[in-house]
């Protein structure tokens, strides 16, 4: 296996990734109460990198604490965040693989007694999964997360990650502001898709000017929200052109937001040919972009992984919940000695206590209890 093409580098801006695995942004339950990091974290991403991953996209991390989606999620909202972040690039960088940090704000996908507020939105639509009637955010409060998630890429830099991934996905704030459903504005950050995504355009251009062109940035986005009156695909490919021509350096297309029943992670296993759910929008988005694309959606198998990049239907591929069971599942494909990952998709690794494999954990209690 170490002669396919998923173990050959590919170029994100300036950067290259020693080969085409990407470990997606996955919330691991395992920062301080302040968003500060903790040892466990820097051990989770040292294995990874170990286990031979190429590029390793952390954990939506906030850039202001109203925008705190969850207990136990990283902060990158403050200059006291640097020292901690910067322990997990050091233990990182002792291997090829490089590491993005995701850069993200709730909006409306949290509750007051997390962010400690009202929670934010470009319009007043009622969340139900959450139970929140968010706050319309005013021209003010707009400029001013522009400005947190310019500084936060400031801080990712300094604290020596390769590059920065804006959510654009999900439903959080930057996803809520692109989407029709939950932008409802008449003023110039809503109505036609070019104000809609304007906030988008403001902080690349402003992380880029800040820390330069040559600095890596890219944007995770959602292919379609799931909902009526939500973004669709063919909004999506025009965003995507916007995107790219101010200057980021590749796209992840992800999908859904939690009102509408389908996130991104989609339980259950698929048969192989079903595998990559959203690997098909990528491919119609790939079609009208130069950048590297990131194909995703429950993707097991080497051989399907292989084919998605074979064929051009994405640049590299992205995984999450294989990685919780298995840190070193691209080392063990390389040698050949699994040809699929043996995550089942139950979901149950996510939880308040940390990331990890409850069917591993099972496994491993009944080969205990067999002893």
């Amino acid at each position: 296996m170490a002669d396919s093409i998923l173990f050959t580098p590919i170029k994100i801006g300036t950067i290259e990734i020693p080969n085409r695995f990407a470990r997606a942004a996955t919330h691991d339950f395992m920062a301080a109460r302040d968003g500060t990091v903790t040892e466990r974290q820097v051990s989770l991403f040292k294995n990874l990198a170990k286990g031979e991953v190429g590029l390793i996209i952390t954990g939506h991390a906030y850039v202001n604490p109203a925008g705190i989606a969850s207990p136990y999620q990283t902060g990158v909202y403050a200059d006291h965040c640097v020292e901690g972040l910067s322990q997990i690039t050091k233990a990182v960088h002792k291997y090829p693989s490089r590491i993005f940090l995701q850069l993200s704000h709730a909006g409306r996908q949290t509750k007051p007694k997390i962010c400690g507020c009202t929670p934010l939105s470009p319009s007043s639509v009622y969340e139900p999964t959450f139970e929140v009637r968010p706050k319309e955010m005013s021209q003010k409060e707009i400029k001013g997360v522009i400005d947190d998630f310019i500084q936060s890429g400031r801080r990712a830099k300094e604290a020596g990650f390769d590059g920065v991934e804006l959510h654009v996905a999900h439903g959080y704030l930057l996803s809520s502001f692109v989407s029709p459903y939950t932008n409802r504005r008449k003023d110039e950050w809503g109505g036609t898709l070019a104000n809609r995504v304007r906030i988008v355009v403001e902080i690349i251009q402003g992380i880029k000017g800040l820390l330069g062109k040559k600095f890596p940035l890219i944007v995770k986005l959602n292919s379609s929200d799931f909902l009526p009156e939500g973004l669709i695909i063919d909004e999506s490919i025009e965003i995507a052109k916007i995107i790219e021509s101010e200057g980021a350096d590749g796209l992840e297309v992800s999908g859904g937001m939690a009102e509408a029943g389908k996130g991104s992670v989609w339980k259950g296993l698929r048969p192989e040919e079903k595998e990559g759910y959203f690997v098909d929008n990528a491919f119609k988005i790939k079609a009208e972009l130069s950048i590297p694309v990131f194909g995703l959606g429950g993707i097991r198998s080497f051989s399907v992984m292989e084919k998605i990049i074979e064929v051009g239907k994405a640049d590299l591929i992205s995984m999450s919940r294989p990685f919780i069971r298995e840190p070193f599942l691209i080392s063990k494909f390389r040698t050949g000695e699994i040809k699929k990952s043996e995550c089942i998709s139950c979901n149950k690794c996510f939880n308040l206590r940390g990331i990890a494999c409850a069917e591993l954990k099972k496994e491993k209690k009944g080969r205990t209890v067999n002893l």
